[in-house]
């Protein structure tokens, strides 16, 4: 167990945390939430030996491995799955040992054994998984990490401290760089890990499907709230609902949400997506008090004057360098439509995003903007094009040069930018602050269409549900690619599938799309994956290291009872995902009421599937093992 007695942190003269005590037991997963800058990378850093406290005791089981995800990397030549494998500091420990002990035949005998109980073995499929699962191509695989932008690299550290066996595993903002494909499948993995986990995250959906706890950091103290993220809003309502000046803050927030639920059963076309969207909606109304505090009023008013369509791709062909993403794409953006664009990683979203605002050129086609068309685009690179040295209020009055200094002041605190904070160069400004300005700049112009890819990256909770209440009430166009499941559910009408090279409509939920993205990640896998008679050529280098122990019988024991045990687990995992695939096969299970119990099933089905995988990958590799001492 983890505990905390009457800790403090301090930071020059600003108390982050003050006596606070705090038990975290084996196993649990927690979320740690709270305002930026309130210490929480800060208490990570305390419970990794970092920081020391300025007050009170931290004990941490000494036997415990830890696993966190650096924010940074280092320029390194090192290739992408080295860099992962690295992760395992154990297991390349023992491979330089395996590497050191030349020709001894005894001390090699066990150096082997001891790599088969670290499950050395399967080391590089593993790495290989979790790459994959984080959206890298298998060509990834061989390139430096040095060839990787910032937003990869981030990935890489994500999957290096995956990699690392661990009893704590400390994430901070693990799906700030993901897109939605990736942050599903690592919500999954995290799902099954068995250590203790803590993770800090501004993902609601996210911490709903993992964590079973939430700690709050509330004016220097931390608050336990029982259940995942939404039991904490609910808890945190209560306690503000008690007081008088939150409880009429509240009233106007939910009366802003039950004025939007109407607007959309007026709107709704779609029986099946518009039963979704209104349980969703209403659901927000008890979401609301527990923002009441939020230091964000905003909202995007669009340009008065319209144009019907505002945008339209016909018989587009995109892509770069004569090399096509995309084929015959044809869309008509109306007004009011909003829009959620799903698809596998690398699949082409960003790239018909950035068509859609006229950033590339299509290699065929038309693209035909409407008379009043005004654009507002958000993406990650419109950060990294904003004047550092420039203030918020000046980004603004270099667009409007006739505005009054009130009214850009007014402006930018319903963005938080408060008093002197305005007039400040962004040089030193966070992420998040930097996000911030650039949507402010966005809802400043009023346009009447918004483009958003990624729009939540570094943004914290409360902007975060800021930005979804600005979005309902934007009268505009809207499409939008985005990780955050809350968001899209709450802000889009409609869903277009990208994949294998088209653009067509999803008649679904998000749900509907996991299943349909585990499905074809299931046949991309079962499509590229070697048979047992074409060996990877990895295995030659295998078996060249094994022959140096061949006529040693007491080694090809192990090999041979593991090759048994595996089987026989093999043939319980077939067992048991028949037994699955027959209840699916049930049509009466597709009905309304059987809900909770398809995605259970559905689950089990993805769950054992992988399971399978795993240990035929890890039969192959011990049958090979074995061959190459002569055993078979």
């Amino acid at each position: 167990m983890i505990s905390l007695d009457t800790i403090s942190l301090q930071r020059g003269a600003k108390f982050l945390l003050s006596e606070v005590d705090l038990s975290i037991f084996p196993g649990q997963k927690i979320g740690l939430i709270g305002a930026n800058g309130s210490g929480k990378s800060s208490l990570f850093k305390l419970l990794l030996g970092e920081l020391q406290a300025d007050g009170g005791t931290l004990d941490l089981p000494r036997h415990w491995r830890l696993s966190h995800m650096a924010q940074e990397v280092a320029d390194t030549q090192r290739t992408a799955l080295d860099y992962v494998l690295d992760g395992d500091e154990a297991l390349r420990e023992l491979e330089q040992r395996i590497e050191n002990a030349g020709d001894d035949g005894e001390l090699l005998a066990e150096l082997y054994g001891e790599l088969e109980q670290l499950d050395g073995y399967t080391a590089p499929a593993r790495a290989a998984q979790l790459l994959s699962g984080l959206g890298f191509a298998d060509s990834d695989h061989a390139r430096s990490v040095s060839d990787f932008s910032g937003g990869w690299r981030i990935r890489l550290n994500l999957a290096r401290a995956l990699m690392c066996p661990s009893d704590l595993l400390l994430l901070d903002e693990p799906t700030n760089h993901l897109d939605l494909d990736a942050t599903l499948w690592l919500e999954q993995w995290l799902q099954n890990y068995d250590g203790t986990l803590l993770i800090i995250s501004h993902d609601r959906d996210f911490l709903d499907n993992v964590v079973e706890r939430i700690v709050s950091i509330e004016s220097g103290k931390l608050v336990n709230y029982s259940g995942n993220y939404s039991a904490y809003e609910r808890q945190r309502a209560e306690r503000l609902s008690q007081q008088q000046a939150a409880f009429e803050k509240q009233r106007e927030r939910v009366a802003h949400l039950e004025n939007y639920i109407r607007r959309f059963r007026a709107k709704a076309t779609k029986a099946r997506q518009a039963q979704s969207r209104i349980k969703q909606l209403e659901r927000m109304e008890t979401i609301a008090p527990a923002h009441v505090d939020s230091p964000f009023t905003f909202s995007f008013t669009a340009s008065d004057k319209v144009s019907d369509p505002l945008i339209v791709l016909r018989d587009m062909r995109i892509g770069y360098a004569e090399k096509p993403v995309l084929e015959q794409v044809n869309l008509n953006i109306a007004p009011a439509q909003r829009i959620g664009l799903l698809g596998p990683n690398g699949a082409g979203k960003s790239s018909l995003i950035k068509t859609l605002a006229g950033e590339i050129q299509a290699l065929a086609g038309e693209r035909v903007t409407g008379e009043h068309f005004r654009l507002g685009y958000f993406a990650q690179h419109q950060l990294e094009a904003l004047d550092l040295a420039a203030s918020p209020a000046l980004h603004i009055q270099r667009i409007s040069p006739k505005a009054r200094e009130q009214q850009i002041r007014n402006f930018l605190g319903s963005f938080d930018f408060q008093g002197d904070r305005a007039f400040e160069p962004i040089h030193h400004f966070s992420g998040g602050e930097k996000a911030r300005l650039a949507l402010a700049l966005i809802a400043w112009c009023e346009p009447n269409v918004l483009l958003l890819d990624e729009p939540t990256n570094h943004l914290d909770l409360e902007m975060r549900q800021a930005l979804t209440m600005a979005l309902q009430d934007f009268e505009g166009a809207v499409i939008v690619v985005s990780h955050d499941r809350h968001l899209l559910r709450n802000t889009v009408d409609e869903w277009l599938l990208v994949a294998d090279g088209q653009v067509a409509p999803f008649d679904g939920t998000l749900d509907d799309y996991h299943r349909w993205l585990t499905e074809h990640n299931r046949n991309r896998h079962s499509s590229s994956t070697p048979s047992p008679a074409q060996p990877k050529p990895a295995a030659v280098d295998k078996k060249a290291q094994r022959q140096q122990l061949a006529g040693r019988r007491e080694e090809l024991k192990p090999l041979t009872q593991r090759l048994k045990k595996l089987e026989t687990q093999m043939e319980r995992l077939a067992a048991q995902l028949a037994q699955v695939e027959a209840q699916l096969a049930d049509t009466s299970l597709y009905e309304e009421g059987e809900k909770d119990r398809l995605q259970a099933l559905l689950q089990s089905q993805a769950e054992l599937r992988g399971q399978v995988d795993q240990a035929e990958e890890q039969w192959l590799e011990a049958q090979e093992a074995l061959e190459s001492l002569g055993g078979a």
